[in-house]
């Protein structure tokens, strides 16, 4: 190579390539709205699922089947022969022999329905899922790290299936006229984990990659963690409301805040052996119930104080929603103790519920990844 002069000019004719920059969002964004919109329908179907859910419990509807058949399950009776053969089949089991003997083929359709109705809502829920996932998935359309997070959802879905019918098995045993309350606690649970997952990533999608990162850098760290102990102690309040629906535990000591005029109830370590209380113990279930409801007030009520003092509007008014939900949830749980658990308290609570677990997702969100704001409010 010659040797080229300090003084020589530099041949400006060759163009210069300009600095990359945005490595974040070169990345493959797919089709995030369409994704989010997707998973929006689910989420509306998954909180429909848990309401009839609930509704199947609450109206002793849950044994009317006693089989898992995923597939020719999606029929129900056609003729007047299959009503009869389904009827034929309830009667074989402890809860028609031993509550429900009197009970005719057409009070049998009812319950029927219920049971029927939840199990093809569970059916089209795995079908719009892998319709949309394996549509965005051959047409290369999900976002880069996200293939994974949406066949998850597919899983746990599918798992649900499977604990559904574990769950009703637990019923069909001789001298069982209910589902297990503890199996329930876990497709109750299950149900909450997989709402939790939709709406967490129905926010995420909102943001591209490169705003949710710097979104992170802005969180407040104290503030999410706080959130984050608030959902872990809601997710067990959850859990316990399906221990009390599970044995009607709700239906029993009405007088609040005390239970049977004390504050612990009568008897609450009465069967044996003394791990059976904490789920059949209709006293102690309650108790534990109120207990948790309890925690989970004080450690929203705190949360909701420490967000509204963020300098960003939009965490403020997610807090103030929070906070606003776990009054009225509380409000909820009381008056349906009063009043002995009707049906319409009773669904409305588990509505609550929902409401309740999405808000404090949301406002743990934002006070992750906040919005930015400038001096006239957010961006």
């Amino acid at each position: 190579m010659a040797k080229r002069s300090i003084f020589e000019e530099v041949d400006s004719d060759t163009p210069k390539q300009a600095a990359k920059t945005g490595l974040i969002d070169a990345a493959r964004q797919g089709a995030r709205g369409l994704i989010r919109l997707w998973l929006l329908i689910l989420f509306v179907m998954v909180v429909a699922m848990i309401l009839i859910g609930g509704l199947t419990r609450l109206t002793d509807s849950g044994l009317s089947i006693t089989e898992w058949a995923p597939f020719s399950g999606a029929i129900p009776p056609l003729s007047a022969a299959d009503w009869q053969a389904q009827f034929a089949a309830y009667q074989t089991t402890d809860e028609f022999r031993l509550q429900n003997s009197a009970m005719t083929l057409e009070q049998f359709k009812t319950i029927f329905w219920w049971e029927w109705g939840h199990r093809q809502l569970g059916r089209l829920i795995g079908l719009v899922w892998v319709v949309g996932f394996l549509g965005f998935l051959v047409t290369k359309r999900i976002p880069r790290g996200w293939t994974g997070r949406l066949l998850g959802l597919g899983v746990l879905g599918g798992a649900q299936g499977a604990v559904g019918w574990w769950m009703v098995s637990s019923g069909l045993g001789a001298g069982v006229v209910d589902v297990a309350s503890y199996r329930l606690a876990v497709h109750l649970g299950l149900a909450f984990v997989i709402l939790g997952l939709i709406t967490w990533y129905v926010l995420r999608l909102a943001r591209s990659a490169h705003e949710t990162m710097t979104a992170r850098r802005n969180g407040d760290t104290g503030l999410s963690r706080l959130v984050s102990i608030l959902v872990a102690l809601t997710f067990v309040q959850i859990l316990l409301g399906a221990l009390v629906a599970g044995i009607d535990a709700g239906r029993n000591y009405t007088d609040w805040p005390l239970m049977a005029g004390g504050i612990l109830p009568p008897d609450p370590l009465s069967l044996e052996p003394i791990w059976r209380n904490f789920f059949e113990n209709d006293g102690l279930v309650q108790f534990m119930h109120r207990i948790a409801g309890y925690l989970v007030v004080a450690v929203g009520i705190l949360a909701m104080l420490r967000g509204r003092r963020s300098a960003i509007g939009t965490t403020r008014g997610a807090f103030i929603a929070m906070g606003a939900m776990l009054v009225l949830q509380l409000a909820l749980g009381v008056m349906t103790v009063l009043y002995s658990a009707p049906l319409t308290l009773a669904i409305l609570h588990q509505l609550g519920a929902v409401a309740l677990w999405v808000l404090i997702l949301r406002a743990r969100f934002h006070a992750r990844y906040p919005y930015p704001q400038s001096l006239r409010g957010p961006v």
